[in-house]
C-alpha cells in the first residue's frame, strides 16, 4: 500500500479525470476503469454534484450504499462492486481512505446453483455453430477456462508439445495451467497459423504491434511485434487504442461469442438460461460427475478457496439408480 501512495494524481484535473490518471497508472483493465468511474459517477451524482467527494466521507458512502440495497434491490456483488470503487476513490485518488467501520444495509446475497447442461444438450448446441465462434466454444468446455480468459490467450500460451494452456493474471491474478484437449488440437493449431500470416500481413504494412500488460512494453521493447505475443483470437481488423492512440490488432470482442452461443441454444431448444460461462459450469460438473478430484478440479479452475468448487456437488448427476422412490415403495412397486 505504501507504494500506492507515492502516486498523486493531478490535483488540476477534474475529479473522474483523476480517477481515470490513477486507475491507468495501476494498469487497471479497461472494463474496471469504465464500471468503477460509472459507480464513482453514480455516487457523486447521489448527491446532486453540490458536494464533492473530498468533503464526504463514511456516512455518505454508507447512505449510498444503503440506498443501492433497499431502493435500488441491487444484487449483493452488486453493491460490493459499488464500494470497491468507492473505496478506490478515497484510498488512490483523494489519499484519504475510509476506515472499516463503514456498515450499510447490506443487499441479500442468494446463492444460486450454476446452470448446467448435459453432454447431449452440449453437442446440440456445438452443432448449431461453426468456424471461430465454435473453437472457441468448445476450448472453454474442454478446459474450464474463463471467456475472458479465452479470448486474451497470446500464442506463447498455447503449448502443443505439453498438450498444456497456460492462463496467465486469471481472476486474482493468478497464473494456472489447464488442458489443451485433444479433439481440437490439430484445428487450433491450423487456426494459429492463420493468425501467423495474418500478422506477417500487418508486420509488411508497418503495423503489427500488440498491447502488453502492465510495464512490459518498457522492459521488452519489441516483444509487442513478436508473434508469440499476438492474441490466439485477434480481431479482424485493426483499431485505435483508446489510451495509447495507437493502430493496432487487439483481441476480439467478447460480444461475438456470446451472441453466437445465445443463438445457438436457441436453435437447439433448449430452455435453459445457458450462456458461455454454462460452457465452464458443465466442463466442472462434468469433470466431478467422471471422477475428478475436487482440489485438482479447483487448480483447473482457479479457484482460491475450495467451497467455491464445492457448488459443483450440488448440481451433479448423482447415481441414484439404486434407490427406492418412496411412492413405488409405499404401494410395492
Amino acid at each position: 500500500m505504501e507504494n500506492k501512495q507515492k502516486f498523486r494524481p493531478n490535483s488540476k484535473l477534474k475529479i473522474m479525470d483523476q480517477v481515470r490518471e490513477t486507475l491507468r497508472y495501476y494498469h487497471y483493465a479497461r472494463s474496471t476503469e469504465k464500471t468503477y468511474c460509472q459507480w464513482i459517477l453514480r455516487y457523486i451524482c447521489f448527491y446532486d454534484k453540490k458536494r464533492h467527494p473530498k468533503d464526504m466521507g463514511a456516512r455518505e458512502v454508507e447512505r449510498f450504499l444503503s440506498h443501492l440495497a433497499t431502493d435500488g434491490s441491487v444484487a449483493a456483488a452488486t453493491q460490493k462492486q459499488a464500494l470497491n470503487a468507492i473505496v478506490f476513490l478515497y484510498r488512490d485518488v483523494l489519499l484519504s481512505p475510509l476506515d472499516n467501520s463503514i456498515a450499510p444495509i447490506r443487499a441479500k446475497q442468494k446463492r444460486h446453483p450454476p446452470t448446467v447442461c448435459t453432454e447431449d444438450e452440449i453437442e446440440r448446441i456445438f452443432e448449431q455453430m461453426k468456424g471461430t465462434h465454435l473453437l472457441m466454444a468448445r476450448l472453454i468446455y474442454a478446459s474450464g477456462i474463463r471467456l475472458m480468459e479465452c479470448i486474451r490467450l497470446r500464442i506463447q500460451d498455447v503449448d502443443f508439445g505439453q498438450r498444456q494452456l497456460f492462463i496467465r493474471g486469471g481472476k486474482g491474478g493468478k497464473d494456472r495451467t489447464t488442458f489443451l484437449p485433444k479433439m481440437i488440437r490439430d484445428e487450433l493449431r491450423q487456426h494459429i497459423e492463420r493468425v501467423k500470416q495474418l500478422h506477417r500481413a500487418d508486420l509488411d504494412q508497418g503495423f503489427g504491434e500488440v498491447y502488453l500488460p502492465n510495464a512490459l512494453a518498457r522492459k521488452y521493447r519489441k516483444a509487442a511485434w513478436e508473434t508469440s505475443w499476438q492474441y490466439v483470437f485477434p480481431s479482424k481488423s485493426r483499431s485505435i487504442d483508446p489510451r495509447s492512440k495507437k493502430e493496432r490488432r487487439h483481441h476480439v470482442l467478447e460480444s461475438g461469442l456470446q451472441k453466437a452461443v445465445k443463438a445457438a441454444v436457441r436453435k437447439t431448444g433448449i430452455d435453459k438460461r445457458a450462456t458461455v460461462h454454462t460452457l465452464r459450469h458443465s466442463f466442472a460438473t462434468h469433470m466431478l460427475e467422471h471422477g475428478t478430484n475436487i482440489r485438482v478440479l479447483q487448480e483447473l479452475l482457479g479457484h482460491a478457496d475450495v467451497k467455491t468448487t464445492e457448488i459443483y456437488t450440488h448440481v451433479m448427476r448423482k447415481d441414484i439408480d439404486g434407490l427406492q422412490n418412496p411412492l413405488d415403495r409405499l404401494y410395492g412397486i
